[in-house]
């Protein structure tokens, strides 16, 4: 069902339709509510780690540092593995070592380089955070059975694979 709160209903679509042969009603629905429902599971969390003094930027930064425990990664990784800018993760980085949850140390073997960790302030943080973190996740997804959880990731990864087509020129 399309949720009436941000996104067009059935209706305009299929009046939409009428004026663009194009248009495949059920593409559409299925992408606008996906969207909406995207943006409403992004404000949630925001809402939730805006409670830790956290964005979702940051959250997932100490994420990363927390799994890879005492190796550390550099800024080029944090950027790669987002898929974002080296100034978005240098800008999040900054943000994260003025509240004293992560530090800056240079790389081994090359001085140009650094490499970035957890300070004990911000693996006492994550720490804490976790567990309330991973209940409200299967609070949220309480709603779907095993099998649907598993038909969920399944479908996600065939939407992911058809992004190509807005993004080709």
């Amino acid at each position: 069902m399309v949720s009436s709160r941000s996104i067009p209903n059935r209706q305009a679509i299929e009046q939409l339709a009428q004026q663009f042969p194009e248009v495949d009603i059920a593409s559409v629905e299925t992408c606008l509510t996906f969207l909406d429902t995207t943006a409403e599971v992004y404000t949630a969390l925001e809402t939730h780690f805006a409670r830790h003094g956290l964005s979702i930027g940051k959250f997932t930064i100490l994420m990363q540092l927390f799994v890879a425990s005492e190796r550390g990664l550099t800024p080029s990784e944090f950027a790669e593995r987002a898929g974002v800018s080296r100034a978005t993760i240098t800008g999040l980085l900054d943000g994260l070592e003025r509240e004293e949850l992560i530090e800056r140390q240079p790389y081994p073997g090359d001085r140009r380089m650094l490499t970035i960790h957890l300070t004990d302030k911000g693996r006492e943080l994550i720490s804490n955070l976790l567990p309330e973190h991973f209940c409200r996740t299967t609070s949220m997804m309480a709603q779907l059975t095993a099998i649907e959880k598993k038909t969920l990731i399944e479908l996600l990864g065939k939407l992911r694979s058809g992004t190509t087509a807005m993004r080709e020129p």
